[in-house]
């Protein structure tokens, strides 16, 4: 059962910390300056620090340091919206973009989304529905039961009795999505953070194209009835209402359940048997629904009283091209073969290596590739608990990263299945579960 203390604990420390989102573009372009200007000025100090020290001045070096991640972090967080989603993509991979140690922090951001205050919210309640709003509800708890990027979420009682979780879009975020990513922009190609020669345009203008989708709440909940009328026999997802809908304001049930961290105290079996369902419905969005929920932040997963895994937030649900499912089967034959002049083909294909990468860099990201799909190759039960695999991806990936000359931004859809599965290798580490993975895979290859 869901923990009702400590719901309201967190509930009241998100409430303490809840700041003001800034809602005009003039504004957040105020707030994306500020940080600019910080991260302009750090770098300056440490490319003269190099020269005091009598060291080769080095502008990615001084650049790109974990104290001007935490300052990009910070005011990415203060932003929310486009801004602090952003900062969450570019940590998604492990040395193909960005040095592990500079995109660290940004991974940060999803968990120290602060809340709006009640003031802001009760304006934005009222500009969805009128002026009389609150006439709806028996009850509505202002302060949020969770917040992220976009919104946050409220409990409340309607007067018919439905008791339902409210998610509210936090105020100028959708028409500020543009103005958000043309100043990122900016801001990534300010001398040292990117090689001149790295071109981002195709990565803002997927990450514009994803943002406006998941700033329509409407589409969410569309995606949400899909998902549930396709998985529902097998998971607990909540029901939308229409009537209170809009794209602003997303009204669904509110489900009585637990965080899925609450599993790690159950049997062995029950751990192995949630981790194999998750790792199952991740294989049938990508081949088989053709849409997959790509945010694995473990608070979109819980657990219902009766045991039943609960699937929630489905703003980040993207749809999967039939060419590009194709091609991860493709890449999937030949890992699970071992072929590794065939993982190289579709790998290029796919795009983790650019046209004019040098053998040796390809050479780097291939063997990455073949340690990485270690666990979906051996015929034994893979026990995460006990498995590094994550850190050792990490460490290896950090020699990527220096690699300057030879940077590449991959495709955004890669980026976000990437951010899956490496999600649901963390939640499997979390619950020490242990899942034979060969035989799921075999399935679909």
């Amino acid at each position: 059962m869901l923990d009702i203390r400590a719901g309201r604990a967190i509930s009241q420390r998100m409430t303490d910390r809840a700041r003001p989102v800034p809602a005009s573009a003039f504004a957040r372009s105020l707030r994306v300056g500020g940080v600019a200007t910080g991260f302009a000025g750090a770098t300056v100090m440490g490319l003269a620090g190099q020269v005091l020290r009598g060291q080769g001045a080095d502008l990615g070096r001084a650049a790109l340091t974990p104290a001007n991640a935490l300052r990009v972090a910070g005011g990415l967080s203060a932003l929310r919206g486009a801004a602090m989603k952003l900062g969450q993509m570019l940590s998604m991979d492990s040395g193909l973009a960005l040095p592990p140690e500079f995109s660290a922090p940004l991974a940060q951001l999803q968990a120290n989304a602060p809340a709006m205050p009640p003031a802001q919210l009760k304006q934005v309640l009222a500009q969805a529905w009128g002026p009389d709003w609150l006439r709806r509800f028996q009850s509505f708890d202002v302060r949020p039961i969770a917040a992220a990027s976009i919104g946050q979420v409220h409990r409340a009682v309607a007067r018919d009795g439905r008791v339902l979780a409210i998610k509210v879009q936090f105020p100028g975020i959708a028409r500020s999505i543009d103005s958000d990513i043309a100043t990122l922009g900016r801001l990534m190609r300010l001398p040292g953070v990117l090689p001149r020669d790295v071109d981002i345009t195709p990565f803002l203008n997927a990450a514009r194209a994803q943002l406006h989708d998941e700033a329509d709440y409407q589409r969410e909940a569309r995606a949400l009835t899909r998902f549930r009328q396709a998985l529902g026999a097998d998971f607990v997802i909540p029901q939308v209402w229409d009537d209170l809908t809009t794209p602003q304001v997303l009204a669904m049930d509110f489900v009585e359940s637990a965080p899925i961290d609450s599993l790690a105290e159950q049997p062995q079996s029950v751990r192995d048997t949630a981790m194999t369902q998750l790792i199952f419905l991740t294989l049938r969005e990508l081949f088989e629904l053709g849409q997959m929920q790509t945010d694995p932040n473990f608070a979109n997963y819980r657990v219902a009283p009766d045991g039943r895994l609960v699937l929630l937030d489905f703003g980040a649900t993207r749809d999967i091209a039939p060419a590009d499912g194709q091609a991860y089967r493709a890449l999937l034959r030949a890992i699970l073969a071992e072929d590794r002049a065939r993982m190289a083909e579709h790998m290029a294909q796919i795009g983790y290596f650019r046209g004019d990468a040098p053998q040796e860099r390809r050479t780097l990201i291939l063997d990455l590739a073949e340690k990485a799909s270690v666990p979906l190759r051996q015929d034994t039960t893979y026990d995460f608990g006990n498995a590094t695999l994550v850190e050792d991806i990490l460490r290896d990936g950090a020699e990527l990263g220096q690699a300057r000359d030879f940077w590449h931004v991959p495709p955004a859809e890669m980026l976000f299945l990437h951010r899956k599965i490496a999600g649901m290798y963390l939640l499997g580490q979390r619950l020490h579960a242990r899942v034979a993975l060969r035989p799921l895979l075999e399935r679909w290859a």
